[in-house]
């Protein structure tokens, strides 16, 4: 069978097949059975109810990394506020340049963990996620007065 697609469709296709990582027949040939089935608008209806479930389960962990995130900023702040001491004077300079070095020193940290994909969050949920929900199976804490 020949076939024939305008430019403009066949260079959607084309695009289709690379993103979906499939041949440009198999996306030819679910677009034909997809027309042909009398069913389409109950199967768009059930494939965008299940897009967005994902988009939905997707925003609530991002809303929980940025609690997780807003606390931690808090009380890194309030630590650094509670014991930092007043610099004097004389010793602000070398002070500031030795921010200012500390600082570069965790630009290039941060910028290491962003291109190697390591994220904070996922580490601690991957921390938290192996202390189970059973108290035999937490760390024993030494200040604790439990077991």
């Amino acid at each position: 069978m020949n076939v024939y697609f305008t430019p403009d469709l066949l260079k959607q296709v084309k695009a289709l097949a690379l993103r979906q990582k499939v041949s440009q027949s198999a996306v030819i040939e679910a677009a034909v059975a997809s027309f042909l089935s009398g069913d389409s608008a109950g199967q768009l209806e059930a494939a965008m109810s299940r897009r967005l479930d994902r988009l939905g389960r997707q925003i609530d962990t991002l809303d929980e990394d940025l609690a997780v995130l807003g606390e931690t900023v808090s009380l890194l702040v309030q630590y650094w506020l509670t014991f930092t001491p007043p610099i004097s004077d004389t010793a602000q300079s070398s002070a500031r340049a030795k921010g200012v070095e500390r600082f570069e020193g965790f630009i290039q940290t941060l910028g290491k963990r962003l291109a190697t994909g390591d994220r904070f969050l996922k580490e601690l949920s991957r921390d938290v996620e192996s202390l189970g929900d059973s108290p035999a199976q937490r760390p024993s804490d030494p200040d604790s007065d439990r077991p």
